[in-house]
């Protein structure tokens, strides 16, 4: 009888209620539990990062479960907002695990300065390799009347004459003005070598004795 008063009493219901509410929430923790488990480590396509700030990439990648590293700033690229990401690894579209890093690089906000060698006096080619090394353009060609074809005579930038030591922002237009090659000796040019190189003949003196075979 004792139980069956037992089991009708409040304590009991209070008890029982109490059982289920913990089986409840064990219930709920083990299920988010294995759900969690279930997708810890799973693969993720990694986003498209180029062109976005790194603010904003940051965001996007936090959301995805992976976190971004900026690995270097790099020279000024023209076709990439300034402090943009221009390279990112992996690419985009390969399939990452949650939790990986995406290494970035950014745009710099501008083109550096550069400080120009002497241009002057310098063959065509040379000229072509120095602009490649210090990333210039090769602007418009003006052919002059020189007797060494494609000798540099003269390199401008924005009309204005530069020389050894000058300073202009990397990626600049060099316009350049070359020998033709066409120009050959006049006849005034060649008087004047003549001239230059004429070796004036001692003269005898008439009271130096002759010798005998010069009589």
């Amino acid at each position: 009888m004792r139980i069956f008063e037992f089991l009708k009493s409040w304590t009991f219901v209070k008890q029982i209620v109490i059982a289920i509410i913990i089986v409840g929430v064990f219930g709920f923790l083990l299920v988010n539990f294995l759900d969690f488990r279930t997708r810890h480590g799973e693969e993720i396509d990694v986003p498209d990062l180029k062109k976005m700030k790194i603010e904003i990439a940051e965001e996007k990648l936090a959301d995805l479960g992976v976190e971004a590293v900026v690995l270097d700033t790099v020279d000024y690229n023209k076709d990439f907002p300034p402090y943009s990401i221009v390279e990112q690894d992996p690419e985009a579209g390969e399939k990452v695990k949650d939790g990986r890093k995406i290494y970035v690089k950014i745009n710099s906000g501008g083109y550096a300065m550069i400080t120009l060698p002497d241009l002057e006096e310098k063959t065509y080619r040379q000229i072509q390799a120095t602009f490649r090394a210090l990333g210039l353009q090769e602007g418009d060609i003006t052919y002059k009347p020189n007797l060494a074809k494609d000798l540099v005579l003269v390199a401008r930038h924005n009309g204005k004459v530069l020389k050894k030591g000058d300073k202009v922002l990397k990626n600049s237009r060099i316009d350049l003005d070359l020998g033709d090659g066409k120009r050959t000796f006049e006849e005034s040019d060649l008087d004047g070598m003549i001239d230059s190189l004429q070796i004036n003949k001692p003269e005898i003196d008439a009271d130096v004795p002759k010798t005998e075979g010069e009589y």
